[in-house]
């Protein structure tokens, strides 16, 4: 059973960073490609970033590009999702996604809280 565990999500005021990571347990990681997803309140999941098994290819979507950045530690079992520039808009809950073929497996999702 593929687990993942999000952490590193808090309270931070705009303009400033913080770094999520996303451990996978169950699973051969390294074959997994890896997401980060968000959703706000009333509002539908939103594509935040995903990255290749190997790492080579990463994509972002519109509203953070040039501020979010997806990386990942095979060695580690480990995907982070390093935030700069928070805007206020960027109040959710994370969540990360492996997906393999036709599987995909959801982490249970951390806060993040973008204060003014």
């Amino acid at each position: 059973q593929v687990q993942l565990v999000e952490s590193g999500g808090g309270l931070v005021q705009a303009g400033g960073s913080l770094r999520l990571s996303c451990a996978v347990s169950g699973g051969t990681f390294s074959r997994y490609s890896m997401a980060w997803f968000r959703q706000a309140p009333g509002k539908e999941r939103e594509f935040v970033a995903a990255i290749s098994w190997r790492g080579g290819a990463t994509y972002s979507g519109d509203s953070v590009k040039g501020r979010f950045t997806i990386s990942r530690d095979n060695a580690k079992n480990t995907v982070y999702l390093q935030m700069n520039s928070l805007k206020l808009e960027d109040t959710a809950v994370y969540y990360c996604m492996a997906s393999r073929s036709t599987y995909n497996y959801w982490g249970q999702g951390t806060q993040v809280t973008v204060s003014s």
